[in-house]
C-alpha cells in the first residue's frame, strides 16, 4: 500500500501484520524502529562508506539491503526469501535494481543458503525470518549459529532481528546461543521490553571482534523510540542460567498478544 503521507513511501503487510516499509525515492529513510537500529548497527561496523560483502537472511520489501546500498555503494549483497510469490510481488512492484545497486535477491531457505556460503568471505550476516510472525526454530540454534560464524571474515558481525514479550525467556535463550558462539555480545532493545513490560522487538548482535557498542548506545539512544544497548557483565546477568538452544531443543519464536503489531 502506497503511504498518503509520503511520497514513495510503500508499506508491505503480510497476514495482517506490517512486515516491511521502503521509500523508493529515498532508501536511507528507515520507518520502523527495529529496521532503524539495524541501520545505526550497518553505520557502526565500519567507516563510513566503505563496501560490505552482505548476507540478508529474510528478505520483505529488501529495506536494509537497500539502504545499505545507498550508503556504502560498492557493497556486495545476497538476500534470501523464501517465499518466491512475495518476492516476485517486490521485485515488480518495488524494484530495487539501479545503477551501482549490486543485490542478488534468491528464493531459498535461509539455513540452507547459509550452509552454502564460502567460508570467511562476509562482513555482515543478518538474520531476519519470520514465519508469519514467529522467528522458524531451525534458525535459532547454537548449529545454525555456528554456519553463520564460518561465513564471516575475521571481525565480521551477526545481527538477528528477533521479537518477544513477557518473560523474555525466548529473548534470553537466543542471547545465550549467540553468546555460546560469538566472543562479543550485545542486545538493542526498548526499555520497556528489556524489563517485560510489553512484547517487542529485539536486536542480538555478535562477532569475534569488540562490537561499536558506544557508538551504537548513542545512536540508538536518540532515536524518536529510544532503545538500551546492553552488554558484558548485565547481558550476563540478564541471560543467567539460560541454556543455549541446540537443534535438538528449538522452537518456533513465541507468539504475539493479539494487537501487538502497529505501524510506526
Amino acid at each position: 500500500m502506497p503511504d498518503i503521507d509520503r511520497d514513495g513511501g510503500w508499506l508491505l503487510t503480510l497476514d495482517d501484520t506490517p512486515q516491511s516499509y521502503v521509500d523508493l525515492d529515498d532508501p536511507t529513510h528507515l520507518e520502523f524502529e527495529y529496521t532503524r537500529r539495524l541501520g545505526h548497527l550497518v553505520d557502526a561496523i565500519a567507516p563510513a562508506g566503505q563496501p560490505l560483502d552482505a548476507l540478508h537472511l529474510g528478505g520483505g520489501a529488501l529495506t536494509l539491503p537497500r539502504y545499505l546500498a545507498a550508503t556504502r555503494p560498492g557493497s556486495r549483497q545476497r538476500v534470501v526469501e523464501v517465499d518466491g510469490p512475495l518476492l516476485a510481488l517486490v521485485e515488480e512492484q518495488l524494484p530495487w535494481q539501479g545503477p551501482g545497486v549490486d543485490v542478488t535477491a534468491v528464493v531459498g531457505d535461509a539455513r540452507a543458503a547459509l550452509a552454502d556460503i564460502p567460508a570467511g568471505t562476509l562482513d555482515l550476516v543478518v538474520a531476519d525470518v519470520f514465519h508469519g510472525s514467529r522467528t522458524p526454530a531451525h534458525l535459532t540454534s547454537v548449529e545454525f549459529l555456528r554456519v553463520a560464524a564460518a561465513a564471516l571474515r575475521p571481525g565480521g558481525c551477526y545481527a538477528a532481528n528477533l521479537a518477544d514479550g513477557p518473560p523474555l525467556a525466548f529473548a534470553r535463550a537466543q542471547a545465550a546461543t549467540v553468546r555460546a558462539v560469538f566472543p562479543e555480545v550485545c542486545l538493542v532493545a526498548e526499555a520497556p521490553v528489556l524489563r517485560g513490560r510489553r512484547y517487542g522487538n529485539i536486536l542480538l548482535v555478535g562477532s569475534t571482534a569488540p562490537l561499536p557498542v558506544a557508538d551504537l548506545s548513542r545512536r540508538v539512544a536518540a532515536d524518536i523510540f529510544p532503545a538500551r544497548l546492553t552488554d558484558g557483565a548485565d547481558l550476563a546477568a540478564f541471560t543467567g542460567r539460560t541454556a543455549a538452544v541446540t537443534d535438538a531443543g528449538a522452537t518456533d519464536s513465541p507468539p504475539p498478544p493479539d494487537g501487538a503489531f502497529s505501524v510506526g
